[in-house]
């Protein structure tokens, strides 16, 4: 589940929550509770139900924050990396670690 656009919620446990990804691993829930609570949100995880047995664990990542939507916060740059840049769609995609301060690339190779 990457940036939809989407306004998913739901609940874990009893509380009420904006859902921010769904069926993840535990590396990438991992990065994003990291850079969500550095942007001073309160965040929930929960383990999904393995379907088959031998499945790999995955994860639901939230933040209590009902309006929260990763898509426009994301667009509109207002989450910060840890070194205080704005992240970008490929830095929140984990594609990146760079933050160039445009979204489109001019052809260049950026290795």
């Amino acid at each position: 589940m990457s940036l939809s656009g989407k306004h998913l919620f739901g609940s874990i446990e009893e509380t009420r929550v904006t859902f921010v990804e769904k069926g993840i691993s535990e590396n990438r829930r991992d990065f994003l509770k990291k850079l969500l609570e550095h942007n001073g949100f309160e965040v929930l995880t929960a383990e999904d139900k393995i379907k088959i047995e031998g499945d790999p664990q995955l994860y639901t990542v939230a933040v209590t924050d009902m309006v929260f939507n990763p898509t426009i916060w994301v667009f509109q740059r207002k989450l910060k990396t840890f070194d205080g840049h704005k992240v970008t769609q490929d830095y929140w995609n984990q594609q990146a670690e760079d933050t160039p301060p445009q979204y489109w690339n001019n052809g260049e190779n950026r290795s």
